[in-house]
């Protein structure tokens, strides 16, 4: 057969994969420069780095045998390395039951109490979690002190004015699915990525990068036409891996009923700044900004995880933030937001200096996070839509599981397996 794949990111390039793996002829349209998706990266001198902060759990399983399987094992690495949260305009560990146990923010009791509830979300159904929103069961469970100080401002970073309408199962994901030792894979997660991409060659697949998908169509024999901002192909069978609704604006013959149930909902963009320092921020490679007033929603060095030696030198700092797609911040400039972060960073390091900066970067991405809401999983739709020789996958079908790699590695292969079956 021969396929179209929409979007050349992690579940696109590992369905694909599969798809060469099984003597199928497959074309994967991407729109950016290169592949990967919200998991690619750029060159920093001769390694990669990735345009949004990433690292693996020991619970990713399907992600570490797809490393195994493309011959990358052998850079695969294994950290512990340190959380932390700002509360009260300190640093406090908290990344384990020992760090918990010793968090003096909060009474014994609070901590015993906050352990309890965390344990139980680690062994829950989640299913027994449906139909609850996150923020009053967290706060009646945990405590009103503990909730706030802790978990309260990350998810009003993360979700704005929507904090309180965010389903309780993506939260037990969050606990569920979470590890405390950390992977990186040496050299890059790109890596991954090319990988595919040269396999999917070597089986005859072929991708287009900077080709931007404009419309699908269904001819009179059943197959497909896929009309791009570099020409028009034909093909027997689709799968668009990009977001729901931009698969909705694309393939205007989905039925008006299957619209209206699953064009549904809000996503919101990722955008981080990237600092190159000269010097140590921190000592810690995660920081959960608990405090108001921050401009970013946490502070991530990568080179408190990595060595600074594998880039030249220099400590790299991911500022990240998610945002409605209109917000303002997607139109600054770098160095407008350099100077907007600049006052923040001095809160959390009185030392700082703008001179510490010897370079940066700015990457943004569309769709990143969904909205979460309690009658979420009632809107994800299914694999195949009501149209003949058409299927649909993406980061909207992962629930309850947050988005990453593993989960969207994970569907491509159950997607494959549908297909072919």
């Amino acid at each position: 057969m021969e396929y179209a794949v929409l979007g050349g990111g992690a579940l696109g390039l590992m369905a694909a994969y599969r798809l060469t793996q099984a003597g199928h002829s497959v074309m994967i349209f991407e729109r950016e420069e290169m592949a990967g998706g919200l998991a690619s990266g750029f060159k920093i001198d001769d390694i990669w780095l990735e345009k949004f902060y990433h690292h693996i759990f020991r619970s990713d399983k399907m992600v570490i045998s797809v490393i195994e399987e493309l011959g990358l094992s052998e850079r695969l690495e294994w950290q512990h390395p340190r959380t932390v949260s700002l509360v009260g305009g300190e640093n406090h560990q908290l990344d384990d039951p020992i760090s918990l146990l010793k968090f003096s923010p909060l009474t014994v009791y609070e901590r015993l109490r906050l352990g309890a509830v965390m344990a139980f979300l680690k062994i829950a159904n989640p299913d027994w979690l449906e139909g609850k929103t996150a923020d009053p069961w967290l706060e009646r469970w945990m405590g009103k002190h503990a909730y706030q100080m802790i978990f309260k401002q990350l998810f009003v970073g993360k979700y704005g004015k929507l904090y309180d309408q965010i389903a309780l199962p993506w939260f037990w994901a969050r606990i569920h699915d979470r590890t405390s030792q950390l992977g990186y894979l040496r050299g890059g997660f790109q890596l991954v990525y090319d990988r595919l991409v040269e396999l999917i060659t070597q089986g005859g697949g072929k991708l287009l990068l900077k080709t931007s998908v404009e419309k699908v169509e269904q001819d009179a024999q059943g197959g497909w036409q896929v009309t791009t901002n570099q020409g028009s192909w034909k093909f027997e069978r689709i799968i668009s891996t990009l977001p729901t609704r931009l698969s909705m604006r694309l393939i205007p013959e989905l039925p008006e009923a299957y619209r209206q149930k699953y064009d549904w909902g809000q996503a919101y963009g990722a955008h981080c700044l990237i600092l190159a320092l000269d010097r140590q921020l921190t000592d810690s490679y995660w920081i959960n900004i608990c405090d108001t007033g921050f401009p970013f929603t946490g502070i991530f060095e990568h080179t408190n995880f990595r060595s600074a030696a594998e880039y030249g030198g220099r400590h790299l700092v991911y500022l990240g933030n998610y945002r409605p797609m209109d917000d303002p911040i997607f139109k600054q400039s770098k160095e407008e937001l350099i100077t907007e972060f600049i006052p923040a960073l001095k809160k959390l390091v009185p030392t700082f200096q703008p001179e510490w900066i010897s370079e940066s970067w700015v990457f943004s991405a569309p769709y990143a996070q969904p909205i979460v809401t309690t009658d979420y999983r009632q809107h994800i739709p299914p694999l195949h839509p009501p149209l003949p020789n058409l299927w649909l996958a993406n980061m909207f079908q992962i629930y309850p599981h947050d988005r990453g790699q593993n989960y969207s590695l994970e569907l491509a292969d159950t997607l494959v397996k549908q297909i072919l079956a």
